[in-house]
C-alpha cells in the first residue's frame, strides 16, 4: 500500500474561519501547557548541587513519572470535562497537537534538535483530523468533524479506489487550505535480484572500468577517422 497526499484551497464561510482561528488558538494553548509540563518535569530532575534559583522552582514528587503522550492524553480528557472551551474542539485534533509535542521531543533525543519551545500567538499554522467519518468527501467539498461541511477548490480528480485517512487544514498567508492524505491498498511488485551488481565508471585513460577491476580502453575514434580525413584532403587537392 501507499499515500499521497493531495492539497486544495479552502473556501469557507465567514463563520468557519472563525472556528479555525478558535481551533488554532485552543491546539496552541494546549501545546504550550504540555509543554510546561514536560519542562517542569525536566527541571525538577536537573537541578544543580551548589546553586538554586533566586526565585523559587515548582517541586514536584520523586516518583512522579516523565510526562509522555499516554499521560497528557489522559490529562486532556480530564481537562476537557472542566473546561468547555477545550470540550468544543474535535478530541482527536487536540490529541494530534500532542503527538506533534512528542515528536519533537524525539528529534531532540534521536537528532540532536533543540528543546522544543513555545508556540506564540498566531504561530500555530495547522490542525490534523487523523479520522474522518464515511463518505466525508465529496466532489468539491469536505465533511470535518464538529466543524461540517466545507467547500474546496478541486484543482484535480483523485482517483477512486483510495481510503481518506487524515485531513490536515493549514492556515496560509494566501488563505486556507486542506492536505488530504488516501491510502491505497496496492501491491507494489518487487524487482527480483538478477545476477550480481556490477558497478561501471567512464574515465578518460580507461574508457570504462567495473567494480570487479576490469579495464577497457578508450576506443579513441577520433584518431582514426583524423587519418582517414586528412587521406580523403590530399586526394581532392
Amino acid at each position: 500500500m501507499f499515500n499521497l497526499t493531495y492539497e486544495f484551497k479552502l473556501k469557507p464561510t465567514a463563520t468557519q474561519v472563525v472556528l479555525f482561528e478558535e481551533w488554532l488558538e485552543r491546539c496552541r494553548k494546549v501545546y504550550n501547557y504540555a509543554l510546561a509540563e514536560r519542562k517542569d518535569w525536566f527541571k525538577s530532575r536537573s537541578c544543580q548541587i551548589n546553586a538554586c534559583s533566586l526565585k523559587s522552582e515548582y517541586i514536584i514528587p520523586a516518583d512522579a513519572k516523565r510526562p509522555n503522550y499516554a499521560s497528557q492524553c489522559r490529562g486532556l480528557t480530564a481537562a476537557r470535562a472542566l473546561i468547555p472551551q477545550l470540550k468544543a474542539v474535535q478530541v482527536h485534533v487536540l490529541q494530534q497537537t500532542i503527538k506533534r509535542l512528542e515528536k519533537a521531543f524525539v528529534s531532540m533525543w534521536e537528532n540532536s534538535h533543540g528543546f522544543p519551545r513555545f508556540k506564540k500567538h498566531g504561530t500555530m499554522r495547522s490542525f490534523v483530523f487523523p479520522q474522518l467519518g464515511v463518505n466525508s468527501l465529496e466532489k468539491g467539498s469536505i465533511k470535518l468533524p464538529k466543524i461540517g461541511k466545507v467547500k474546496f477548490r478541486q484543482s484535480r480528480d483523485i482517483p477512486e479506489g483510495g481510503e481518506l485517512k487524515q485531513a490536515r487544514v493549514v492556515r496560509r498567508a494566501s488563505g486556507w487550505y486542506v492536505m488530504l492524505t488516501v491510502q491505497w491498498k496496492v501491491d507494489i511488485p518487487q524487482v527480483l535480484p538478477y545476477g550480481e551488481p556490477l558497478g561501471i565508471d567512464v574515465g578518460i585513460l580507461s574508457f570504462v572500468a567495473t567494480s570487479t577491476g576490469k579495464l577497457f580502453p578508450n576506443p579513441r575514434p577520433f584518431k582514426s577517422l583524423e587519418r582517414k580525413l586528412k587521406l580523403l584532403q590530399q586526394r581532392v587537392s
